[in-house]
């Protein structure tokens, strides 16, 4: 009992840091939630696709922005339709969103996607970069490793929060340590 406490606990912590890393400023009126793809070849958004698209629609409002873009980046890995558009169609057809829809629809690894989508961000001053918590660190690493410029604008997304998928956080910490392995190490700490 007090071990699977202490692992949900670990597991809660984790996320939670890793939520709050390698942020800037991202002080300004714009903004942008850009929603990373995740192994999609079926014909409708998958799970993961599906809870990353409504933590990014959450993020757009999250901080009281209006006007932010959606930004929804993911290439095809199976025969069918890109992830980018899956995950329009549960954007747009499930959760009604309506609000300015952007697809990135060639990457298929997360520094395609950062490399994609930096055309679609140079012009606004707060990003938000949307994933499981490790991997959307990664995919903020990657973005200052391309262009610190616009890693200055970054700002934590809404993909954290406390409790939710509590169950499985332990083992996204355990895949999310053994993924992160290639960061250095002041890509891993949490800047204050």
């Amino acid at each position: 009992m007090v071990a699977g406490a202490a692992a949900l606990a670990w597991g809660e912590w984790l996320n939670r840091r890793w939520s709050r890393a390698l942020l800037g400023d991202g002080r300004g009126a714009s903004s942008a939630v850009v929603v990373l793809g995740y192994r999609n070849p079926g014909d409708t958004a998958n799970l993961i696709n599906r809870w990353r698209v409504r933590a990014g629609v959450r993020s757009l409002t999250a901080d009281g922005t209006r006007g932010a873009r959606l930004i929804l980046s993911g290439g095809t890995t199976g025969s069918g339709a890109t992830e980018a558009r899956l995950m329009a169609d549960y954007a747009k057809g499930t959760l009604g969103y309506d609000g300015p829809v952007l697809l990135e629809d060639r990457s298929t690894t997360t520094w395609e996607n950062i490399t994609n989508v930096i055309p679609l961000l140079e012009d606004v001053d707060r990003i938000k970069i949307v994933s499981q918590p490790a991997h959307a660190l990664k995919a903020r690493a990657y973005l200052r490793r391309q262009r610190p410029d616009l890693a200055k604008r970054l700002v934590r997304a809404d993909d954290y929060r406390p409790g939710e998928w509590i169950a499985v956080k332990p083992l996204l910490a355990l895949y999310g340590l053994w993924s992160l392995r290639g960061l250095r190490a002041d890509e891993r700490k949490a800047v204050p």
